[in-house]
């Protein structure tokens, strides 16, 4: 056959050319399945993303919380997935009907247990769902059963945050998950857990054969005013990786405190109204432990109407030795006096809390801040005085433009019911009188309003109010049970 040009086979409409496709192009902003740029960003960038819409503090009463992280669940199966990570890696349980409904996800749906890394019962209030304790019992949501089972089925859980509330649903079998088989648990907070139910429980398992070392870091005891003396006695020694350590009003002793490991790095330290440890041990350990070299936070505090832990003499040996890390310094209930304020005034340039004890005049804390004619530099942002005999008006030193950067004085309920009557007075001069609960501040306007100081900082771990009584154990907002302790109580 006699061959063709390729211009013959075009006439004759016989050439295997084809004009490309027409594709036809979405519309603006619309994209196909798991293609959308937010889908295509990286899993952690997008769970970064995702964890600016949770909500930590659970709302008052029943409301739904989360409502945005519910919506982006039906959004696609990338952002499902990522969603799901943020929903379950930290739990909070705010009432027995949502633990008993979290319990019954996971134990369907055993592979989200693996994500759960925080049980958080701090917000837990069991007045929202039962007027009356027998109620719920009988409802059997929350018990020692249902907690165990519910810590049975998360083996990566990092964080145990407890309370008062369920104390009673801490039993044996609980506290023994807890410590000897969650190789992954750095955390443990029992804020205010004194049950006699309680105290019988770890009574219980001090005999059991505890393992040499315990991965706890951060651990408090904050009011947990029953446990024996034995309780920290076996649990200290084993802790040698402790960073975080709350004790306050505790029984702890002597012979606990020392048995803390020297491998021990700790930041935060609260001893405050532990009535069995003495003044010689206490000013030893924090002076010359090798434990203590990096504190950031230390509370020694006591209630000099039922205690007192340090005398002058042990302030002479403990205020210069105290390291140059600390910001926060709570010496409530000592016994100062004029010839301390040398050596505070050295501390408060770099503390950011201080908070003295008796015996000071009020012309000695003037001193912290003017001397000699002169405004003293200073790091100090709180200041508690509540120990010292004082009637604070609106011409008072610490109120004056250049006692800044300080912006928080806290004041006994006396002296706060005298300045609360000269509001006004103060707001002209840009302080303002506050309560919660049982303690009383006046607080300063921010004075640089483009640059306000909202109070965070990395050693508060979420905290933004000034004067914490409870050490944090976690980084999270401060809230509920948590947060009455840290700043609506007394000491």
């Amino acid at each position: 056959m006699a061959s063709r040009s390729c211009e013959d086979l075009h006439k004759m409409h016989m050439t295997w050319d084809k004009p490309a496709p027409v594709v036809a192009k979405p519309p603006a902003g619309i994209y196909p399945t798991s293609t959308a740029p937010l889908e295509r960003l990286p899993s952690e960038v997008l769970g970064a993303i995702i964890d600016l819409l949770v909500v930590e503090i659970p709302p008052n009463g029943l409301t739904t919380r989360n409502t945005d992280l519910m919506s982006l669940l039906r959004t696609s199966r990338a952002i499902h997935a990522a969603t799901l990570t943020t929903l379950y890696r930290h739990i909070t349980i705010p009432h027995s009907r949502i633990f008993r409904k979290f319990l019954t996800t996971i134990t369907e749906y055993p592979v989200l247990a693996t994500i759960v890394r925080r049980l958080d019962f701090s917000h837990f209030n069991p007045s929202i769902m039962f007027s009356t304790a027998a109620e719920r019992l009988q409802a059997q949501n929350l018990t020692s059963e249902t907690l165990f089972h519910c810590l049975a089925l998360t083996p990566y859980l990092q964080e145990f945050l407890a309370q008062e509330y369920i104390d009673d649903d801490l039993g044996p079998d609980v506290l023994r998950k807890l410590f000897f088989d969650m190789p992954s648990l750095t955390a443990i907070d029992f804020c205010g857990c004194s049950s006699l139910s309680f105290k019988k429980s770890f009574m219980a398992i001090l005999d059991d054969p505890w393992p040499e070392t315990l991965t706890i870091t951060k651990l408090s005891f904050h009011k947990s005013l029953s446990l024996p003396s034995a309780v920290f006695e076996t649990l200290l020694p084993r802790m040698p990786g402790l960073t975080h350590l709350d004790l306050a009003g505790t029984r702890v002793t002597d012979k606990a405190l020392l048995s803390i490991p020297e491998t021990a790095q700790l930041t935060h330290l609260n001893l405050a109204k532990c009535k069995e440890l003495s003044a010689d041990v206490v000013t030893k350990f924090v002076t010359s432990h090798p434990a203590c070299s990096n504190l950031v936070f230390l509370s020694l505090g006591a209630d000099p109407s039922t205690h007192l832990l340090l005398g002058k003499s042990d302030l002479d040996a403990l205020l210069p030795h105290l390291p140059p890390s600390l910001k926060s310094l709570n010496l409530r209930g000592s016994r100062m006096d004029s010839t301390h304020v040398d050596e505070l005034s050295r501390l408060a340039q770099t503390l950011e809390e201080l908070a003295v004890g008796r015996g000071l005049a009020m012309s000695d804390i003037h001193r912290l801040f003017f001397r000699d004619q002169q405004w003293q530099t200073h790091n100090l942002k709180y200041i508690d005085i509540c120990d010292v005999e004082t009637i604070i008006g609106s011409a008072s030193t610490l109120l004056a433009p250049a006692s800044a950067p300080l912006s928080v004085v806290e004041l006994s309920e006396r002296a706060y019911e005298r300045a609360a009557k000269v509001n006004k007075n103060l707001q002209r001069v840009g302080w303002f009188a506050n309560e919660f609960g049982s303690r009383y501040w006046l607080r300063r306007t921010d004075i640089d309003e483009l640059t306000p100081d909202c109070g965070h900082r990395s050693w508060k771990m979420g905290a933004k109010s000034w004067g914490m009584r409870k050490i944090p154990t976690v980084i999270s907002e401060v809230g509920g049970m948590y947060g009455s302790y840290m700043f609506g109580r007394r000491l």
